[in-house]
């Protein structure tokens, strides 16, 4: 039995479709707390991080980012409020776009030295130089790595808040040339959806669990759309050809038998483009997975 703390992040700043700040409450809705209650886990909700709404923002973007002040803020009510959990917890950080992650890897860290394992069809390793667009979620990774805007870099404490060797990518097929780059100028572990269609999500988490075999901290950051598509349809930047229903649980179950993870992100579920809350349920399933749900 765990001490599981939720924590929602309602915010859709970092990116450019509307809708994934109403990812909390289509989770809450999807039945988190009950889920993981029936599993045995004693589960306190804090509600949510005051995120405000774009219409209230008149600065649409500076030095390249969009909205880097607004997220910048959420992020460190993010971190303040994860100090204040029990070091024992096991935080549940319910996204809003990506870009969350600053803070929720930042304050699930506390300080220490922590593995990432980044699930999710981009890898979100793009700077303020290399970006297309501007939007932040898809630049949290390289932040944490201590990569760009130094406002976002420094968050919480000053200097990168993981080292890049303490990274796994999983499910990627979504990248930036610059990303490209960047990925492996700093070595970075990446399992794209060839390497998952070629080894098989055992051997993958095999070599994950050895990867952080004797860290105190793991933190899985899982965004929607790491699932195919037709899977989980409401998110805002979709991507064919991605894990399936069973690979993915596969995948939160292998994890939960290693017994390493102590934190967890939820994020870029948008109940808009949604049918019937389908995605915020198969996410919540997948966190039951991940806290020792089994099917036998």
């Amino acid at each position: 039995m765990k001490r599981v703390e939720i924590l929602g992040i309602p915010m859709d700043l970092g990116q450019g479709r509307r809708g994934v700040d109403m990812g909390p409450s289509a989770l809450r809705y999807a039945r988190l707390q009950e889920v993981l209650e029936g599993l045995g886990h004693k589960v306190l909700d804090y509600g949510d991080v005051d995120v405000p709404v774009v219409e209230s923002l008149r600065q649409q973007g500076e030095s390249g980012v969009v909205y880097l002040e607004a997220i910048r803020k959420a992020c460190l009510k993010t971190i303040e409020t994860l100090s204040q959990m029990s070091a024992e917890t096991f935080p549940v950080v319910l996204g809003g776009d990506h870009s969350i992650a600053m803070g929720s890897v930042t304050g699930a860290s506390r300080g220490e030295r922590v593995g990432v394992i980044w699930v999710d069809a981009h890898a979100d390793f793009n700077t303020p130089q290399t970006s297309p667009s501007g939007n932040i979620h898809g630049m949290p990774l390289a932040h944490l790595c201590g990569l760009g805007d130094p406002r976002l870099v420094n968050l919480g404490w000053d200097g990168p808040k993981v080292r890049p060797e303490d990274v796994v990518l999983i499910g990627i097929r979504s990248l930036d040339s610059g990303e490209v780059r960047l990925l492996h100028e700093h070595g970075m572990s990446v399992y794209t959806m060839k390497e998952i269609d070629r080894l098989r999500i055992p051997e993958v988490a095999l070599a994950v669990a050895e990867k952080f075999k004797g860290f105190a901290r793991v933190h899985v950051s899982l965004d929607a759309d790491v699932l195919d598509p037709e899977v989980a349809p409401g998110v805002g930047t979709p991507v064919a050809g991605g894990l399936t229903y069973r690979e993915a649980h596969l995948l939160m179950e292998l994890l939960a038998d290693a017994g390493m993870v102590s934190s967890l992100d939820l994020v870029e579920v948008n109940p808009i483009l949604d049918r019937e809350n389908r995605t915020a349920k198969i996410m919540v399933e997948l966190a039951s997975s991940l806290l020792g749900k089994k099917i036998y």
